[in-house]
């Protein structure tokens, strides 16, 4: 019932629960079918979607070393 294409693509390498071999096709170029992790890589870098607070960002670093310089330099 599969096309022909499908029928010969390379299988996923992951395990069910129940412990058997994944039976769907893995994504091109992944060694894991769609639904075990083979699509996502994570969001992609500079993502400003994926930020929870921006507490360890590169400016607020640098603002709070800049701080800390400061109350250095005054003590």
């Amino acid at each position: 019932m599969q096309p022909e294409r499908l029928a010969q693509a390379r299988r996923c390498l992951a395990r069910t629960r129940s412990g058997t071999a994944c039976q769907s096709p893995a994504v091109k170029g992944r060694r894991r079918c769609r639904m075990h992790g083979g699509k996502g890589s994570g969001a992609p870098e500079c993502n400003r979607n994926a930020w929870k607070h921006g507490g360890r960002s590169a400016a607020t670093l640098s603002a709070a070393r800049y701080l800390r310089e400061l109350a250095r330099l005054l003590d």
